[in-house]
């Protein structure tokens, strides 16, 4: 892994300065980027934040998770879990808070509390987890490990360990192979986890 500085992405010392909840070594989080309240946020080793994401809430990252140019993760306070290798292409919304859109409730956050409706629920996503450009991902799904997500669906339902899904809503198509899984015992010989101490020294 290289470990040469690249301007583009805040350096160690401001990440630090963020106070994070834990923050693994070597994490990218591009400039251009936005994290609101970092402090109920951790991230783990290698992973990287592309430019013009938004992330906001009680977000867990997981080690070797890449969050490509233009995802929103909208995690409230039930919280978004994306676990190691996993990763969202361009322009995926993942979102474990939403108005009622039937019509019981007015919406926007212009409206008091006491005039809408929210849903609210965790979100999570297994080791492996991939989700195409485009997609948006529901409150309250639970994605397998090893599930993955063609570009432009709709996941409001959770999924099943090592399936590939696609459509809106999203639909099983067929089964994922696990190749991966022996790269991966290989890798993190080479790479063992190191999360470094942020705000309150949670591991991840």
């Amino acid at each position: 892994m290289s470990t040469a500085f690249d301007d583009r992405y805040f350096s160690q010392p401001e990440l630090l300065a963020m106070n994070f909840r834990a923050l693994g070594r070597q994490v990218q989080i591009s400039r251009m980027a936005r994290l609101y309240s970092p402090e109920y946020m951790s991230i783990g080793d290698f992973s990287i934040v592309d430019d013009f994401c938004i992330l906001s809430g009680n977000v867990e990252i997981g080690r070797n998770v890449h969050l490509a140019h233009g995802c929103r993760v909208i995690a409230g306070r039930e919280g978004v879990k994306m676990d190691d290798f996993s990763g969202l292409a361009f322009g995926v919304t993942v979102f474990a808070q939403s108005d009622d859109y039937g019509g019981e409730a007015l919406t926007n956050p212009t409206i008091p509390m006491a005039y809408r409706k929210i849903r609210r629920a965790r979100v999570e996503m297994g080791r492996h987890v991939i989700v195409g450009a485009g997609s948006v991902v529901f409150p309250g799904v639970v994605m397998g490990e090893g599930s993955s997500v063609g570009a432009c669906s709709m996941v409001t339902k959770s999924t099943e360990p090592w399936f590939v899904y696609l459509g809106a809503p999203a639909k099983k198509l067929k089964s994922r192979k696990r190749d991966m899984l022996a790269l991966e015992v290989a890798y993190l010989a080479e790479y063992p986890s190191q999360t470094q101490p942020g705000n309150d020294a949670v591991e991840i």
